[in-house]
């Protein structure tokens, strides 16, 4: 594959997330900041920033570009920490937020170890995400199940990316925290109902 046709590892957890979100960000290329965006990019070039060290045996390497081109995906890694014993790589992805119930970051998470799988030939049993608003570190072991659902939205996103196409709004409660709310406006486009109209007014004509 060309490096054009890469998904990037963040479509994934876009997708996790809302496929709308995702087809509004890489297939239309809308984006928007807000508070909570703007904190999120401020973490993530502070450890980007940091560098290279070793401690108590294990290796910090920031800010790492991978990728796994038969799985057609690539991104840069917050973290890698590597384990100089055995070489054994565990990602580490940095989120603004607190832990959730979905599995939207584990997904991304999971995809940047199938990176670094293929990139050394061995394989990353695990990983982990470190939550700024808590303060805590969670240990994401990367499960049979949980694999399945990383391809299963890397094929998603593909699908998606590859028609063009954007889903239309459904509202959830999570959309209050979206960036592209304002530019989504899922509460006035999940009643609209002006397609619906014009369907109707052609079917009167043909009657």
């Amino acid at each position: 594959m060309q490096d054009e046709k890469l998904i990037p590892l963040s479509a994934l957890q876009h997708y996790a997330f809302c496929p709308r979100q995702c087809a509004l960000i890489h297939n239309e290329q809308v984006w928007a900041e807000n508070w909570l965006t703007a904190q999120g990019q401020v973490l993530h070039q502070r450890v980007d920033r940091g560098e290279p060290e070793t401690r108590k045996g294990i290796r910090y390497e920031r800010g790492v570009q991978v990728s796994a081109e038969s799985l057609g995906i690539t991104g840069k890694l917050d973290l890698v920490e590597i384990e100089l014993s055995t070489g054994n790589m565990k990602p580490v992805e940095y989120k603004r937020g607190k832990p959730k119930r979905d599995s939207w970051d584990r997904i991304q998470l999971c995809a940047q170890g199938l990176c670094l799988e293929e990139m050394q030939g061995k394989p990353v049993l695990s990983g982990a995400l470190w939550y700024w608003q808590t303060r805590h570190r969670d240990e994401v072991e990367f499960t049979v199940e949980l694999k399945e659902e990383t391809l299963a939205a890397i094929s998603g996103v593909r699908d998606l990316l590859a028609s063009g196409q954007t889903p239309k709004a459904v509202y959830e409660k999570k959309c209050d925290a979206c960036s592209l709310f304002d530019l989504c406006n899922p509460k006035l486009l999940g009643r609209d109902r002006s397609a619906r109209y014009v369907e109707d007014l052609f079917n009167e004509v043909d009657e």
